[in-house]
């Protein structure tokens, strides 16, 4: 059976120094959720309070309804997978993997029933009698992973678990852990710095930043709907254009905006005239075929990349400003050319001064 976790007003201080600020959150049972944010954001540390393996300064830790602040770690049904093996480098895998059973004393019959079917999750049953330097980085990950299904949690933490691995490789693991979750059906909470890993594997996605939850949501909720422009710019690969703008003329039913050394009517109301906002676009709305949408005229190609299935050009807009834009296919675009940006006039984000969406 799932569990749920929530965290009320919970707070993390070091002296006097408040690291995380009054976090309130709702975890509900079997959901996957992702904290990503920059280095530093508190996405571990909030990662670890849940664990117990850091204590909770202020507000109040809930599983399945329950209190567990001052509980020990132990004792909370939890099993967490670190960015490091931690694998005994003298034990084969069986033993790695019974290790932690043995010594809870658990009977022997018990131990390799659950070994079994670990290693038949994870398909590793032709490795159990390796020891850690016989096996790849993904191997030793799933052994690592391995470690905390025999234990039959409520709840499995994994602390950006796939950092250690090369590009290849960690597609390839975010499949596993994905179809793990769709095995298994446990309530899981994963960090990562890496938003295209979180879009991927994610239920629900909890943005950080500096101690605080900017957004909490479905991944095509957060990369649709972004709330405000660290969100914006934190979740989709590539990043977001921002276009510094100003408001030339505004009403209730849209709006005049400079931007991009262009004049882009709005559909929305935006403010008053001379206010100063953000024009946002992702890179993959913006196209430069002719065709219906918000122009931005005499943009200069500054680099291509053929990216196969892609074309990246990097652009400068007529005021000078920085511009990505995400071609399907295989487009000959001269470096050195002008050319007439087209935004989607469906996709496009506008960001009041306070970074506010509008």
């Amino acid at each position: 059976m799932s569990t749920s976790v929530v965290l009320q007003q919970v707070e993390k201080r070091y002296g006097d120094v408040e690291v995380i600020h009054g976090i309130d959150l709702n975890i509900d049972p079997g959901e996957f959720t992702v904290f990503v944010g920059p280095s530093g954001c508190g996405k571990s540390t909030l990662l670890r309070m849940i664990a117990g393996l850091e204590p909770i300064s202020g507000g109040n830790l809930l599983i399945d309804g329950e209190r567990m602040n001052e509980v020990p770690a132990a004792k909370r049904g939890i099993a967490m997978v670190f960015q490091s093996y931690a694998l005994y480098p003298h034990m084969s895998v069986y033993q790695n993997l019974a290790f932690g059973l043995e010594t809870a004393r658990l009977p022997k019959a018990e131990i390799q029933q659950r070994v079994q079917k670990a290693a038949e999750i994870l398909r590793i049953e032709p490795l159990l009698k390796r020891k850690p330097k016989q096996l790849s980085g993904g191997q030793r990950q799933r052994v690592a992973i391995g470690r905390a299904i025999v234990r039959e949690p409520r709840i499995f933490l994994f602390d950006e678990p796939l950092s250690n691995l090369d590009a290849e490789l960690r597609v390839q693991m975010r499949v596993e852990i994905a179809k793990l979750h769709n095995d298994l059906g446990n309530t899981m909470i994963y960090v990562t710095h890496d938003q295209v890993e979180a879009m991927t594997i994610a239920d629900k996605i909890v943005v950080l930043q500096a101690g605080i939850i900017e957004q909490v949501g479905a991944p095509l909720e957060l990369y649709n709907h972004p709330r405000n422009r660290f969100v914006a710019g934190f979740i989709g690969s590539p990043k977001m254009n921002f276009l510094e703008a100003k408001v030339e003329a505004a009403d209730a039913a849209g709006a005049k905006l400079r931007a991009g050394g262009s004049e882009i009517v709005v559909n929305r109301a935006v403010g008053a005239g001379g206010d100063e906002v953000t024009f946002g676009v992702r890179p993959e709305h913006i196209g430069i075929s002719e065709g219906s949408g918000v122009e931005l005229a005499n943009v200069k190609v500054d680099l291509v990349e053929q990216l196969g299935g892609q074309t990246m050009v990097y652009a400068t807009t007529a005021d000078g400003q920085a511009l990505t834009i995400a071609v399907d296919g295989q487009r000959a675009v001269p470096p050195g050319s002008t050319l007439t940006a087209y935004v989607d006039p469906a996709r496009y984000h506008v960001f009041g001064k306070d970074g506010r969406a509008i």
